[in-house]
């Protein structure tokens, strides 16, 4: 029963953050970066002090759920200062979940990940306005999860870990489109009738980064090749495979983001997530916003240039002379 819990708590909380707090709140303010920076900075002053806070991992789970149902009762009627104690909120939670993620197994991982995928994608389509009920339920289920969750160790899982750059890369990559994508009116694959093929392709994303075995240069290019593609359907308005690919890659770099950090003592993942999870997301953001798209892949292609280049580089103990 303690593993249903937990993959509940792990379910709710991150569909949380993508219902609430990474759409609901940004779309409610129309995405004016000016009034909506105090929920980043909360977050990131969040994630810092978490772990300075001298109560047990359970209290503190309990302590940051009670304020983040206080705030879900007041949305989405927030100002500046009930957005920045939501950020707090959200931010002090998201290293507390990655910490839980460090019990799962696998299958308790993936089946975590794709609850929430997929209640997240058949939601995504409710106003914004009328989202303050999903708030404060799926708030409710994190705070009463988390009184029952288990005490077992840490569960060994991947050896592969990637560098943080390489990380913060793939989260400016899918919120850079995802924010042009949910902007843009000529294509929309969560409004154009494609949720069926969003939620299986995120599920099946999820099972494949984590029973599908490649070497981590692989699966770091492999990962790139698929935003390559993401960002080429969007540009040529291709609908339905984008709703293959994209919701695909969101999944697996996502799995193999879970994996890295989740290895890592809490205040490494509380910096991580930092990096990752408000400055990245935020200069998508940004990017969409100034409708800077059409840049990035750019610096996509010079990313796989320079990946590709040092791979075929040659090694000179492997150079012979004759």
């Amino acid at each position: 029963m303690q593993r249903l819990i937990l993959i509940l708590f792990i379910a709710s909380e991150l569909c949380y953050y993508l219902l609430i707090a990474q759409t609901g709140v940004v779309e409610y303010f129309s995405s004016n970066l000016f009034l909506i920076a105090p929920l980043p900075i909360g977050g990131v002053i969040g994630s810092l002090l978490v772990s300075y806070i001298k109560i047990d991992f359970r209290n503190r789970i309990s302590l940051f759920l009670i304020i983040q149902l206080i705030m879900s009762i007041l949305y989405p009627n927030f100002n500046m200062y009930t957005l920045f104690i939501l950020g707090f909120a959200v931010g002090s939670m998201a290293p507390l979940i990655i910490n839980e993620v460090k019990k799962t197994t696998l299958l308790e991982l993936g089946l975590a990940l794709s609850i929430s995928y997929v209640t997240g994608t058949l939601l995504f389509n409710y106003e914004v306005e009328q989202r303050g009920v999903i708030a404060i339920v799926l708030t409710s289920i994190t705070l009463i999860a988390s009184r029952f969750l288990p005490q077992n160790e840490a569960i060994k899982k991947s050896s592969q870990s990637f560098p943080l750059l390489i990380m913060v890369l793939w989260v400016f990559l899918d919120s850079a489109l995802f924010e042009s994508l949910s902007r843009d009116v000529t294509i929309s694959i969560w409004r154009d009738g494609y949720t069926f093929q969003i939620a299986l392709f995120h599920v099946v994303g999820v099972f494949s980064a984590l029973f599908f075995r490649i070497d981590q240069n692989q699966k770091g290019l492999f990962i790139l090749t698929l935003f390559t593609l993401s960002y080429l359907f969007y540009f040529l308005r291709e609908g339905f495979i984008l709703s293959i690919v994209y919701p695909f890659v969101i999944s697996y770099y996502n799995v193999v983001i879970l994996q890295t950090i989740s290895k890592k003592d809490f205040k490494t993942i509380t910096f991580y997530m930092i990096g990752i999870g408000w400055m990245a997301s935020g200069a998508g953001l940004f990017v969409a916003i100034a409708n800077l798209i059409l840049f990035v892949p750019i610096i996509l292609l010079i990313v796989i240039f320079k990946i590709m280049l040092s791979d075929y580089k040659p090694n000179k103990k492997e150079i012979k002379y004759v």
